[in-house]
C-alpha cells in the first residue's frame, strides 16, 4: 500500500469520525426525576431501546431537549404511546401524559417527517449552554439570585364572629298589644268613632306590643362563621433562578435551573457554559 493510499484512508477515517462525534454532539436531551427540572438527572447522549438497565426506567418527570428532535416512548423498544420533543423545556411530563412513563428514547434524524399532534409544546425555548470545540472559558462573578417561584397562595379560614342583625319583631307582644288596644280604642266615643277608636288602639297597640323586650334598639348580636383570607408567598420549590452577574465590565442576566455559586462560567462573549 502506498504511502499517499494510507493517508487518504486516513484522511477518510477521521473524517467519518467527526461526522459521528459532530452528529452525536448536535443532539442532547436530559431527563429529570421531579417536575421542574428538579431531583436526580440523566442523559443518554444517544440512541437507548431500554432504560431497564439505566436506573431512570419510568421516572421521567420534566426533560431539556438543547438540541436535535427526540422521540419518547412509554415501553421499551419504542412501543406503546410516543412524543417527539423539539428543542425547549418541558417542565412537567404530566401535561403530555408521559409523566414516569418513558422506557426509550432516540434522535429523530433531520429529514424525518413528523406530524404536528405528536409535538407536545414546549413551555420555553432551551438555551444550548454546552461548551463548543476549542472555545476558552472564563469565570464571571455572579452579583444577584433571584429565585423564581410559583404565584402567592392564598390561605383561607373559618371563625366566629359577632355579625349585627335586624331585632326579630316581638310577635307575641304584638299580638297581646294589640289586644289590649282595641279593648281601650273600644272605650272611647260611639258610633262611627268608636270603630275607628278601636282600630286604632289595635294597630298603636301592636306596634308598641312588637317593641316589648327590644329595648329600643333596632338591631340584635348574634354570631355566626366567617371566612377569611390572606395571600402568602408560595412555599414551592423555586423552578428557575434569576442570575446577575458580570464579566470584563458589562453586566449580564440568565436563567439557570440549579442555584449558581459565587461564580458561573462563561465564553469569550459572556455567555454561560456548562
Amino acid at each position: 500500500m502506498t504511502k499517499t493510499l494510507k493517508t487518504k484512508i486516513l484522511t477518510t477515517a477521521v473524517a467519518i469520525v467527526a461526522t459521528v462525534f459532530a452528529a452525536q454532539a448536535a443532539v442532547q436531551i436530559t431527563f429529570y426525576e421531579h417536575d421542574e427540572f428538579q431531583g436526580q438527572s440523566f442523559n443518554p447522549g444517544a440512541q437507548l431501546n431500554d432504560f431497564g438497565n439505566s436506573g431512570f426506567n419510568d421516572r421521567a418527570s420534566s426533560v431539556i431537549v438543547t438540541a436535535g428532535r427526540w422521540e419518547v416512548c412509554e415501553d421499551a423498544a419504542f412501543a406503546g404511546r410516543c412524543r417527539v420533543l423539539r428543542p425547549g423545556q418541558y417542565p412537567s411530563l404530566s401535561a403530555m401524559d408521559m409523566n414516569d412513563r418513558i422506557s426509550s428514547v432516540r434522535p429523530v434524524t433531520a429529514n424525518a417527517s413528523v406530524v404536528d399532534d405528536r409535538y407536545p409544546a414546549p413551555a420555553s425555548t432551551a438555551y444550548d449552554n454546552r461548551r463548543r470545540r476549542n472555545e476558552r472559558l472564563f469565570e464571571a462573578d455572579v452579583t444577584s439570585v433571584r429565585a423564581v417561584v410559583g404565584p402567592p397562595e392564598q390561605r383561607c379560614w373559618v371563625e366566629p364572629e359577632q355579625v349585627s342583625q335586624p331585632a326579630k319583631a316581638n310577635v307575641g307582644g304584638a299580638v297581646v298589644g294589640a289586644l289590649i288596644g282595641g279593648i281601650l280604642g273600644h272605650q272611647v266615643g260611639g258610633g262611627r268613632g268608636k270603630d275607628l277608636a278601636t282600630v286604632g288602639g289595635v294597630v298603636a297597640g301592636g306596634v308598641i306590643g312588637s317593641q316589648v323586650g327590644r329595648g329600643g334598639n333596632n338591631t340584635q348580636q348574634t354570631t355566626q362563621n366567617v371566612q377569611r383570607c390572606t395571600t402568602m408567598p408560595s412555599e414551592a420549590r423555586p423552578a428557575l433562578w434569576d442570575v446577575g452577574y458580570t464579566f470584563r465590565g458589562k453586566e449580564h442576566q440568565v436563567q439557570m435551573t440549579s442555584q449558581p455559586g459565587a461564580t458561573i462560567v462563561v465564553n469569550r462573549q459572556g455567555e454561560p457554559r456548562t
